[in-house]
């Protein structure tokens, strides 16, 4: 099966996805179709022996859409990066603006003869009120004559999209939006033109003073200047894409046979050895052979401060070198970047549906035939009840209004648009936060977790050992005392040593040189600085030295998980340091804010349970469980989820994987180009634990965002029928005009976009 994704062309409202949806499906071949309204795009499986994008798409030209089918990179023998600079697929964004612009020129032509037609409606209404005198038969005259000239221009000009839309339901029986205003606007038009034409023959049977022209205008221009609105808000909801686009260097300065030469960021290839001057973007992912530097990395990690690096480290692609000069040598190019790799992430996921889109995609799939219905029903009652109480003239007036009123408020865009607008707000809001989300799916269960099991190492501490005390037992200073340890231990190949060097070389501490360097056997080192000569190891390093100290006194730090360093002479011990998994700063907080929002905190660790029981009290850790396997992280996590929780599981996306896929939401702990991206649901850049805090509060503002859409797009269809039906005209006398449904209906769309981009200012 081949899975792709391609934009759809002709889309206007919400039910035209469920329409191509349908007809993909019946195509022989098809496994898959997903279409959503939101970013316009369709995702389709299929078996490339029955069926071909091209096929696809001539299934659906006739009822309106096109599939932007285009060679593929391989067919064209390009990279991925090339071939979207190639074809403009980087320019989407221009079209839609072109789209915006035209809608809008449209639009500013049909308001001036908007306002004219409801200047000479509200005229007439405030005439049947005394409110004020009748128009002089001239002008009355001239008005009957100017209104059909204006209504044709408006309804064939500005209304062409809702024409075809009622062509296409006349010729394949396939309704939507553009149908249901096409058909009101349409008979609004014809009933007014036949009473025009045959004024005086039809005048002994129905009132020909009733003709509904304004109608015409004025709901096409109010449903027009809707979807223009609309259009240019969901510009608005797509940015997070634009903005890390922007990020994207556009050249690469590269070291081609011995020369500086600026290429394209396409041309890079592997093995390239690539200068970046200060202030300079990183082109692309690679590891620095040269120099060395301070580079801006917030928008893969979220850090403020710019990260030191050099020769050894890795650089990532669209973080910015702020300092020094370096060169460095590229390892991953094109679409291989994390930069690449995010910004389809995050296209994926705005393209992807929500679980609870499925409901609103129902209910707009079957309501435009049911409005059809309805409309109908509702015409008939007026003319078969309404007769005999008004008169067949006026029952034929207020059942015209009313056919047209319900097709026209009946519109289900708001409700297409209440999912998918606020997904990719969200998604885009998590982007910028350094918070990855998988797909619409993960984004809305994450907001019910009330269980958030950690991993320890790498999770709520650094993963790497750092010397976190002290112990000085000697006249001479700390610094001296870490000045002598790390000489030896710079000879030592041990994790623990590097940990030690490490906080000298942080701290500026110096260090001098060691002669007669020996290893010993499982105790530790031993070597002379300056004359004097040192050992330092284990407990039973100093027992074999039979240097009086007493051990008892690191059994307190032991059971904290610390490893005891000792620096000892022949005649006694000088001191000793600490060296542990160091907590991260944020983990404390991560910890109490998660309780704040009423989740339960679970850490689960394969180390010693004393060691892991007091990390756990130290961040504030609900329940530890220690000494477990990948696969006994499994079972914890089946037994919580037997329990009716619902779990979220953060981990470093390798070791972690089995239990990852078990929970209900995986979150990887991704650390700078080490991102496990397709592990999880959720990666958090930069392992960044407070970002899980984020993510969660990112969910429930938009799940808040969306079922409140969701109840102002249903409440409106809801009110808004059986009141453009005329059901309350027997008792209170209301009759909705189409006008105002024509604005209800436009602003219910805006309303529903509007609302989903303020989910960008929310604080997290």
């Amino acid at each position: 099966m081949n899975t792709q994704t391609y934009r759809v062309k002709g889309m206007h409202c919400a039910s035209c996805s469920s329409v191509i949806e349908k007809a993909f499906k019946k195509i022989p071949g098809v496994e898959f179709a997903e279409v959503n309204y939101g970013t316009e795009k369709a995702k389709v499986s299929f078996d490339p022996s029955k069926t071909n994008p091209h096929e696809l798409s001539k299934h659906i030209e006739p009822l309106g859409y096109s599939l932007e089918v285009l060679p593929t990179a391989r067919e064209m023998g390009m990279s991925e990066s090339e071939h979207a600079e190639h074809l403009g697929l980087n320019q989407s964004k221009k079209e839609k603006l072109a789209e915006v612009a035209d809608m809008k020129s449209k639009v500013l032509s049909a308001i001036p003869l908007a306002i004219f037609a409801a200047f000479v409606m509200g005229w007439d209404i405030l005439v049947q009120y005394g409110f004020v005198p009748e128009m002089g038969s001239v002008v009355k005259e001239f008005f009957h004559h100017l209104m059909p000239l204006v209504a044709t221009y408006t309804l064939f000009v500005v209304g062409k999209p809702y024409l075809l839309g009622f062509y296409r339901f006349l010729r394949y029986g396939k309704a939507n939006m553009d149908t249901l205003i096409g058909i009101g606007t349409v008979a609004a038009f014809l009933y007014s033109f036949v009473v025009t034409a045959l004024e005086e023959t039809l005048r002994p049977f129905i009132n020909v003073d009733y003709q509904y022209y304004d109608v015409t205008i004025v709901v096409i221009t109010f449903i027009a200047l809707g979807k223009y609105l609309e259009a240019r808000s969901k510009i608005k909801t797509g940015d997070a894409i634009e903005k890390l686009l922007n990020l994207q260097a556009k050249t690469a300065l590269v070291i081609r046979d011995g020369k500086e030469i600026e290429i394209s960021v396409n041309d890079v290839r592997h093995g390239d050895l690539i200068i970046v001057k200060p202030g300079a973007k990183i082109p692309v992912d690679g590891l620095i052979t040269n120099g060395s530097s301070f580079v801006d990395e917030s928008m893969v990690t979220g850090e403020p401060m710019p990260a030191q690096k050099k020769i050894g480290d890795s650089v990532v692609s669209g973080t910015i070198n702020t300092s020094g000069s370096f060169t460095f040598k590229a390892t991953k190019v094109g679409s291989e970047t994390l930069l690449a790799q995010i910004i389809k992430m995050v296209e994926d996921a705005q393209g992807s549906k929500a679980p609870i889109q499925a409901l609103a995609d129902k209910i707009s799939s079957v309501f435009v035939p049911i409005v059809l219905v309805i409309a109908f029903l509702s015409l008939g009652a007026w003319l078969v009840f309404g007769s005999q109480y008004l008169g067949f003239s006026q029952a034929l007036s207020f059942g015209l209004v009313s056919f047209v009123g319900i097709l026209v408020i009946a519109c289900p865009c708001a409700l297409g648009l209440a999912t998918p607008t606020a997904i990719i707000v969200g998604v885009g809001k998590g982007a910028r936060e350094g918070i990855l989300i998988k797909d619409a799916a993960t984004l809305e269960k994450l907001h019910k977790v009330n269980t958030v099991v950690v991993d320890k190492t790498g999770t709520l501490t650094r993963g790497k050992p750092t010397l976190v005390d002290i112990q000085n037992l000697s006249n001479l200073k700390d610094d001296e005392l870490v000045s002598i340890l790390a000489s030896l231990e710079k000879k030592s190949e041990h994790p623990i040593a590097h940990a030690i060097v490490n906080y000298a070389q942080e701290k500026s501490i110096l260090i001098p040189e060691v002669s007669d360097f020996e290893g010993i056997q499982g105790k530790g080192i031993k070597g002379i600085i300056n004359g004097m000569e040192y050992f330092v190891g284990n407990a039973k390093l100093v027992s074999d030295l039979k240097v009086s100290f007493n051990a008892a006194q690191l059994d307190v730090f032991t059971l904290q998980g610390k490893t005891p360093v000792i620096l000892a002479t022949k005649e006694k011990v000088l001191g000793f340091v600490m060296v542990a998994d160091e907590i991260k700063a944020e983990s404390i907080e991560a910890i109490k804010n998660l309780h704040k929002l009423g989740i339960k905190v679970v850490m689960l660790t394969g180390d010693d349970e004393k060691a892991a029981k007091y990390i756990g009290s130290l961040v504030g850790i609900d329940d530890v469980v220690a000494h477990v396997l990948p696969q006994d992280k499994l079972a914890k996590i089946k037994a919580l989820q037997s329990q009716s929780r619902v779990v979220a599981m953060a981990g470093d996306g390798v070791n972690d994987a089995p239990a990852l896929a078990q929970a209900d939401i995986g979150i990887a702990m991704g650390t700078g180009t080490d991102v496990a991206i397709e592990s999880a649901g959720i990666t958090l850049l930069g392992g960044d634990i407070s970002k899980l805090v984020k993510a969660i509060k990112l969910s429930k503002i938009t799940m808040r965002g969306i079922k409140q859409n969701l109840f102002w797009a249903f409440i409106y269809n809801i009110v808004g029928i059986p009141l453009a039906a005329g059901a309350l005209y027997p008792v209170f006398g209301w009759l909705l005009n189409p006008v105002f449904a024509g604005f209800a209906m436009a602003m219910s769309s805006v309303s529903v976009v509007s609302n989903s981009l303020r989910i960008k200012a929310k604080k997290l």
